[in-house]
């Protein structure tokens, strides 16, 4: 078996971790949505305890989305994992279309991002953006030849 360039494993695991991330996301969305009427009346009658205060957070930001918003989220980001997993494999195997794929995205989200820290400046978010400008140098210098 052919040695993969460490950066380039470092680069799957992300995308691999992201899709896991995103399609767990996605589950939850689309469950939710299902069981909506469910969570509503769970939450009207939950009793808030100072240990749950995370539980009771996530629920009123949930009931507070409209269903089309929870089924809207819920296929985007199922659609979204399903395309990072591709990217995932495409570029264990070295295709240079997964490449070109992971370099569109990455390019895409880059402005936004930007955008999102000039709003407001957190961990997560610089994070998120370091390690796409990482991504995305690393694969614009190391692009297949062939």
């Amino acid at each position: 078996m052919e040695k993969r360039p460490l950066g380039l494993v470092a680069i799957v695991i992300y995308k691999s971790f992201a899709a896991l991330l995103l399609m767990v996301t996605s589950i939850a969305l689309l469950l939710t949505l299902k069981n909506y009427q469910t969570l509503e009346v769970f939450s009207d009658d939950y009793v808030l305890e100072s240990k749950s205060i995370i539980i009771d957070w996530v629920l009123r930001k949930v009931t507070n989305l409209n269903p089309r918003t929870l089924a809207f989220s819920g296929i985007g980001s199922g659609i979204y994992a399903i395309v990072t997993a591709i990217e995932a494999v495409g570029l264990w195997y070295e295709k240079r279309w997964a490449h070109v794929l992971v370099l569109v995205l990455v390019g895409i989200s880059i402005p936004p991002e930007i955008y999102e820290l000039i709003r407001g400046i957190s961990l997560i978010k610089v994070v998120v953006f370091v390690l796409n400008l990482a991504v995305f140098g690393y694969l614009l210098r190391n692009f297949p030849k062939h």
